[in-house]
């Protein structure tokens, strides 16, 4: 992070601890009472305790999602439900340095135990706003022309939002559920969930309360048109990362007389040869699945959709077009983009070591050092090392269960032509984690966008409608009630 990024953001925090947490105490360490509940609709609440969660910028690195956690605490605690605020472990930060103020938010919505528990998920850090290329402050959480605007909005303080103010919505109704709701909002997602999900997984498995079924982010509702079906995508497994770093050293000096052995001469060729890699096409039986299920919302397209594999091999033209569709081409081979340079910072200065992070992307039957051993073998210098620097295996939560029956008869509800879509995600959630524990984990969030309406996700004016957030709520209470009548 910028210094000046850093300084943007401690003077936001500041802010938001003036203007937001005069209610709740501004030291996060002190008492945690209510947040006032505003008066009107499910909407509105959700999008003026959205916006609030705005201010509170929890930017991984460092993190710092304490404070959040103890703002959606209020919330809970001011809806009469149970919650907590968790310290998880710092981590290692930017350089080796411990990153600071990690927490978790748990609630709880009390039921009558006569079911296992079920878990809302969702995570309170947010990927770096580059500020000049946003319209509005990104971090100031501003409502405008029926949108709440700022990083965070959809990914994914809006999705810790839809579930809190329906949790607080149920408790109003005070008509107890036959099972308890846990909700729980962790650290550290963006940076892989290390000390966030999965040290709940590893060290807090309690918090869970035996839960056999989760939902958290990966899936929503497309809206293809008025004449079509609406696709309601929900996440059943995913892409496993496979973050590498290559490093090159060579003889440091001035720019002025390069040597023969610089560092970064070998680097650049090393990632030349990388960047003209054709990885090959595999369609996996979950993609398969994937698109077979598309088929008829797929017009002109829905023969091949139904035998993708085949299309794929035998029909060129067919085959340009998919995957030309950079959202499909990711989602039948292993991807890899080079992100990260690092090297001297002076012109004028050659860096004795230069430094270059791969986001790869594997297909889930595949493992990450076999691939950074082929990487290490194509780049073919003993002087450029590959190193891994975060993995872990995908695997696949069956769709023959309630929970999965439930979110067919609420797609229906809504839609009587919806197709429910089993997905896999060419990112990564942090359901990966709990899947792990054999717990059922959907990646839905009820949120209806057109295609290209969620470019803002890690991207510029990140938004999301107001009305988007009603319906998500009310969708959101529909799944639970449905699924808590289910045995």
């Amino acid at each position: 992070m910028s210094k000046h990024l850093h300084r943007v953001r401690s003077g936001l925090l500041n802010a938001a601890c003036a203007l937001y947490w005069g209610v709740l105490g501004c030291s996060s360490d002190g008492p945690v009472r209510e947040v006032p509940r505003h008066e009107g609709t499910l909407g509105a609440e959700a999008a003026q305790l959205l916006a609030g969660s705005i201010r509170i910028p929890t930017v991984n690195p460092p993190g710092d999602e304490r404070p959040l956690a103890a703002y959606f605490a209020g919330a809970l605690r001011g809806a009469g439900l149970e919650a907590k605020v968790i310290d998880t472990p710092a981590g290692p930060g930017p350089a080796g340095a411990a990153q600071r103020g990690r927490a978790l938010v748990w609630g709880l919505l009390r039921g009558r135990g006569e079911r296992p528990p079920l878990v809302l998920l969702s995570h309170l850090d947010v990927v770096p706003a580059e500020s000049p290329a946003w319209s509005v402050d990104p971090f100031a959480g501003i409502q405008r022309d029926g949108f709440v605007l700022g990083r965070g909005a959809q990914d994914a303080k809006g999705v810790s939002v839809v579930h809190l103010v329906a949790l607080a919505e149920l408790a109003r109704r005070g008509q107890p559920l036959r099972r308890d709701i846990v909700f729980l909002g962790t650290p550290d997602e963006e940076a892989g969930g290390v000390a966030g999900a999965g040290w709940v997984a590893r060290e807090r498995p309690d918090l869970l309360r035996g839960a056999r079924n989760l939902i958290t982010e990966g899936g929503g509702v497309l809206v293809k048109g008025d004449d079509q079906p609406s696709l309601w995508s929900v996440g059943v497994t995913e892409k496993s990362p496979c973050w590498l770093r290559l490093s090159a050293r060579g003889t440091p000096g001035h720019g002025a007389a390069p040597l023969r052995d610089a560092a970064a001469p070998k680097l650049v060729a090393a990632l030349s040869k990388l960047d003209q890699l054709e990885l090959p096409v595999r369609v996996l039986p979950a993609v398969e699945d994937m698109f077979a299920a598309m088929a008829p919302a797929a017009a002109e397209d829905a023969d091949a959709f139904r035998d993708l594999s085949a299309r794929l091999r035998e029909d060129t033209a067919f085959r340009e077009r998919f995957l030309a569709e950079p959202g499909y081409d990711a989602l039948v081979r292993n991807t890899l983009a080079i992100t990260v340079l690092e090297g001297s910072s002076r012109t004028n200065v050659v860096a004795g070591e230069v430094r270059a992070h791969l986001d790869v992307r594997l297909l889930p039957d595949e493992v990450c050092s076999k691939f950074a051993e082929r990487v290490q073998h194509i780049v073919g210098d003993p002087e450029v090392r590959v190193e891994i620097l975060l993995t872990f295996p995908s695997n696949r939560s069956p769709t023959d269960t309630p929970l999965f029956r439930t979110l067919e008869r609420i797609a229906a509800r809504h839609d009587p032509r919806a197709i429910v879509v089993p997905r896999m995600s060419i990112g990564f959630t942090d359901a990966h984690w709990f899947r792990d524990l054999g717990i059922v984990s959907y990646g839905f969030t009820p949120r209806w966008h057109r295609a290209g309406e969620e470019r803002g996700i890690h991207g510029p004016n990140e938004r999301i409608s107001v009305r988007n957030l009603e319906r998500g709520v009310t969708t959101m209470i529909e799944i639970i009630l449905d699924f808590d009548a289910t045995d």
